[in-house]
């Protein structure tokens, strides 16, 4: 059974057992979470769809962890489509929460992300004698400047977690630091200026098509100037209700919590199975849970930091690298509006929330982890010659015990 196992889960065992956990951890919190929803439909419809998401996810991990890292620049080519998709989605997507996120039940939003990613470490993989500094640089610009304008618009922290990124990934890939002074100067310039232009002229940020900036301003500011409730002044209202909720979760978690299926703020959580379901989390298995689910993550990125690390080839280090970074930012982001750290921003956790394309592209990102351990890992490498030695000896020993027993029969 263990040799099945490891011919089937192949790749480095860590980032197998780190997806398995969280997986777990989804189906258990999120029909746990997921109360609310089962009064308008069949109590187990919720949870079954969660788990059939999570099953393909799997799947699509199997598939992707099968292919060497050099298919992975297939999403190169497929970034203009993208963009396409995100214009159309503007005009004929689905409206999820006052944004126009979905078209065709999917967020192309997320293949988006996945895109510009391996687009950015083929660049930065490129030698300097086939494209120069200058000319890394421009074209960085350019793919990340245009993907995140056209996700800006209807979801701000996905853009801004996806900018982030790309910076990171121009340090990690040695970009001269004159250049990432000028990309951090420019960055915090954009910022600064639409920031000013919401701030002071609301109405016309929002006929600007900036409305989900404005919203997002709005958060901010009410996030700043939060009423202390040790002064016996705060007040729920809808402005602060969803945050005071989650709040009320995670005081309520201590340290072990009220063990799984037994929390009372999912009940009046707005989005307790996706947006705050960390806080979820925490009420239900207290802050030793919440701790657990964080250094997940924590293992997750040190582990592909040391598969990264010992590749030879620059493509495979800079991918591994930008998935985990999405991976892990986009929890971190997660989990620091949950315990009321930062202003709600939408951002789902990676593998655990309830979803399905943020589902099925993060177990792209896994899966591109694992092939890289496979294929550009040195120890992937070695483990990948062992395996396939003993399938050799297997089948050749099966060959000769089939011709045995022909032998045997005459």
């Amino acid at each position: 059974m263990k040799d099945f196992a490891g011919k089937i889960f192949r790749g480095d065992s860590v980032i197998w057992v780190v997806f398995l956990f969280l997986c777990l951890i989804s189906i258990i919190e999120v029909y746990s979470a997921s109360s609310m929803l089962t009064f308008k439909t069949n109590y187990w419809q919720p949870i079954m769809k969660h788990t059939m998401f999570l099953l393909m996810g799997a799947v699509i991990v199997l598939i992707v962890h099968s292919l060497e890292p050099k298919s992975f620049r297939f999403f190169v080519l497929s970034l203009p489509l993208i963009w396409v998709l995100l214009v159309a989605t503007q005009f004929i997507g689905s409206s999820v929460n006052g944004a126009n996120r979905y078209i065709l039940g999917f967020q192309p939003s997320e293949i988006a992300k996945l895109s510009l990613i391996t687009c950015i470490a083929f660049i930065l993989s490129q030698p300097k004698k086939k494209i120069s500094n200058n000319a890394k640089f421009l074209w960085i610009w350019i793919l990340t400047g245009i993907t995140c304008l056209l996700i800006f618009r209807d979801n701000f922290s996905t853009a801004a977690i996806l900018y982030g990124i790309v910076g990171i990934m121009m340090f990690i890939g040695r970009v001269p630091y004159k250049k990432l002074g000028i990309f951090i100067l420019v960055t915090l310039i954009i910022i600064a200026s639409v920031f000013a232009f919401i701030w002071f002229f609301p109405a016309k940020a929002k006929k600007a098509g900036l409305r989900r900036g404005v919203l997002w301003v709005e958060r901010f500011t009410d996030f700043k100037g939060q009423q202390d409730v040790r002064k016996g002044s705060y007040v729920i209202n809808d402005d602060n209700y969803q945050t005071t909720q989650a709040n009320i979760a995670v005081a309520r978690g201590r340290i072990i919590g009220t063990m799984p299926g037994n929390s009372q703020q999912r009940d009046f959580l707005p989005q307790a199975y996706s947006d705050f379901i960390y806080a979820i989390i925490i009420e239900e298995t207290g802050i030793v849970g919440g701790i657990a689910v964080l250094f997940l993550y924590v293992f997750l990125f040190i582990r592909a930091g040391t598969i990264a690390g010992q590749c030879k080839k620059l493509f495979p280090k800079y991918l591994v690298m930008g998935s985990a970074l999405m991976i892990v930012m986009q929890a971190m982001v997660n989990m620091a509006v949950s315990v009321g750290l930062l202003p709600v921003t939408g951002q789902p956790l990676p593998l655990i929330s309830k979803g399905g394309s943020s589902v099925l592209v993060t177990c792209v990102y896994v899966g591109i982890i694992l092939s890289v351990s496979r294929f550009e890992n040195q120890k992937g490498i070695r483990k990948e010659a062992k395996i396939v030695g003993e399938y050799e000896r297997e089948k050749q020993l099966a060959l000769e015990d089939e011709d045995f027993d022909l032998q045997s029969a005459y």
